[in-house]
């Protein structure tokens, strides 16, 4: 059985990137980090979303070794919160779309899963919520966390092993 290829591409077309097999994790961050650099992309002129309505910002989290950019890479300019930060958030400058989110020295990349058309993997997770500024309803479909689970690490972990041992 061949694995599931996911591509994600900016509002024009020009970026395009794929995710090989199923996501470590289908999460919405709601730490100040990730609303804040949401809010930054989205202030980019005709810049598409990257945050839910409520501000919370959904993810598919790829291993390294199964995301990479297809076409337009050179396009890809990298926005940090902070000049040293490890955080680095990728958008298509052809229409600042924001792409995916590289954590270095992280293994892992967290894909805006709104850039994804079809139908993803439904949210397993919410995290940080005590974070969350929404005068909104929390959404009920996934656990929801006021900070970072260890179910979180226990994924990451897993991810890790089996990309070190070539699954």
């Amino acid at each position: 059985m061949r694995p599931t290829t996911r591509i994600s591409s900016c509002a024009c077309g020009r970026v395009r990137c794929e995710a090989v097999g199923e996501p470590i994790l289908s999460a919405v961050c709601y730490c100040a980090d990730c609303q804040e650099g949401g809010r930054r992309i989205e202030a980019l002129p005709n810049a598409a979303p990257v945050r839910d309505p409520d501000g919370g910002t959904p993810y598919l989290t790829y291993r390294d070794d199964r995301f990479r950019c297809v076409s337009g890479a050179d396009l890809l300019e990298e926005h940090r919160l902070k000049p040293n930060s490890p955080t680095r958030r990728m958008v298509a400058s052809c229409c600042n779309s924001g792409m995916f989110v590289k954590f270095d020295p992280g293994f892992w990349v967290s894909t805006y899963r709104l850039r994804y058309d079809g139908n993803p993997p439904p949210i397993e997770m919410r995290t940080q919520t005590r974070r969350r500024k929404s005068e909104m309803e929390l959404p009920s479909d996934a656990p929801s966390y006021r900070g970072f689970p260890l179910r979180l690490f226990l994924k990451l972990g897993a991810a890790r092993i089996a990309m070190l041992t070539g699954h």
